[in-house]
């Protein structure tokens, strides 16, 4: 089983990284940032509709900034929505602020009412890490998922990714009668696949929801990835295949009993396949990216050396025992499913 051991390190964003973040439109100047929602003078727990505790906490502002407060908060969100047309805005109100005290970065989420109709929707304002962005941007690129996110000076802007969590699905849907587990396997075995290939890690249940669309025929499944931390950090393989994770084993067991292990095979070429044809359509922005991570440090010397080893035993492929740091080894990851 996978295990992540030592808590991960918290990288800057780089002046390189930053000019990629510029040159492709995610560099963005906010009217309030990450430490301005800081100044919360008290805040209650955050209960569900079944009166179980979030983790989160609602927090609260003095009279004298919670006016401005939210209503620069509704900026960020057209903003990141309707890039920057206030007039989205006037039928909107901030229901409310959360905190979650026990994530390493203690992101904020806010929720945006419609006063219209009661319609809402969520975004994230975040302490902005180097991983976090690298695994957003690699996310957006090499997955069927388009990401909205912004960066400005240390604050993240990310787009809430809609669908039931891992945790609560397995919990509670997993035997609905009606649900199709052949096709939530093999979405399983294709998630797997998307986030060795990428190297992004620490896939468990609660760092990925799943999207479920009811079609005339059948329901279809997509697993996203909601947590992006652990974008080519750890130094285990088994940290980036989410089959070694616990958490996964409702998910697992199904894959075990409904699906071959030629069937595994071939949805995994499917989805290699995939990302090829990503990585052909897009080669600008993946040439950036990846010759921007390999002059960055996002990642621990130990860690290098132990994944570069893993691989290279795992492709047979000593080309990676030649990388020296998480980006040339992510290069060399990708480099797999173009000559295979």
């Amino acid at each position: 089983m996978a295990l992540i051991s030592k808590k991960k390190l918290i990288y800057p964003i780089s002046q390189r990284l930053r000019a990629f973040l510029v040159k492709y439109g995610r560099e963005v100047d906010f009217p309030i940032h990450y430490g301005d929602l800081l100044r919360y003078t008290g805040s209650i727990p955050l209960y569900d509709f079944k009166g179980n505790d979030t983790l989160w906490e609602t927090v609260f502002f003095a009279e004298s900034d919670r006016e401005e407060i939210h209503y620069h908060v509704k900026k960020i969100y057209a903003i990141l929505r309707s890039e920057g047309d206030m007039s989205v805005m006037d039928h909107l109100y901030i229901d409310r602020i959360d905190l979650c005290v026990y994530g390493n970065t203690q992101p904020f989420r806010v929720r945006v009412v419609n006063r219209i109709n009661d319609n809402f929707d969520y975004f994230y304002i975040k302490n902005a890490d180097a991983s976090r962005v690298y695994g957003l941007e690699l996310e957006h690129l090499l997955s069927p998922n388009r990401i909205s996110y912004l960066v400005h000076q240390n604050t993240l802007i990310e787009e809430h990714i809609a669908g039931i969590p891992g945790e609560q699905f397995m919990r509670q849907h997993i035997n609905d009668p009606n649900l199709n587990p052949i096709r939530l396997a093999k979405e399983f075995v294709k998630f797997n696949e998307r986030c060795f290939v990428r190297l992004l890690g620490d896939m468990h249940s609660s760092n990925f929801v799943i999207d479920v669309t009811p079609d005339f025929e059948e329901t279809h499944y997509r697993i996203r990835a909601i947590d992006f931390d652990q974008q080519s950090y750890e130094g285990k393989k088994s940290i980036y295949l989410p089959q070694y994770f616990k958490e996964n084993n409702a998910l697992i067991q199904l894959g075990i009993k409904h699906i071959t292990p030629e069937s595994m095979r071939q949805y995994q070429r499917e989805e290699r396949a995939l990302i090829a044809t990503r990585l052909k359509s897009s080669p600008q922005e993946i040439e950036d990216i990846l010759s921007t991570m390999e002059l960055d440090t996002v990642s621990i010397p130990e860690n290098i050396q132990s994944l570069k080893k893993e691989l290279a035993k795992h492709y047979k492929n000593p080309q990676f025992l030649a990388c020296k740091n998480m980006g040339q080894i992510v290069r060399e990851s990708l480099e797999q499913v173009l000559h295979r």
